[in-house]
């Protein structure tokens, strides 16, 4: 199932907001970091409509692969 590309670009915007504040970095940092993640990719995809998991859900994924990614550098 696709999303409505109007809905996505909304969902990004308050998941991008939700992942900024639980990684303390700022809007600017998240949105670099968000357009670069796995995640964002398969949102985009609609791999397993991912796009239907709450924002927070999607933040906290998120969070665990910026966390991997600083860990391992």
């Amino acid at each position: 199932m696709t999303a409505n590309p109007i809905l996505l670009q909304r969902k990004y915007a308050r998941v991008i907001e939700l992942f900024a504040q639980k990684a303390d970095i700022s809007l600017k940092e998240a949105l670099d970091f968000f357009y670069s993640s796995k995640e964002q990719e398969l949102l985009s995809e609609g791999v397993s409509d991912l796009h239907c998991m709450s924002d927070d859900y999607i933040a906290e994924d998120l969070l665990e692969e910026f966390t991997r990614k600083q860990c391992s550098k």
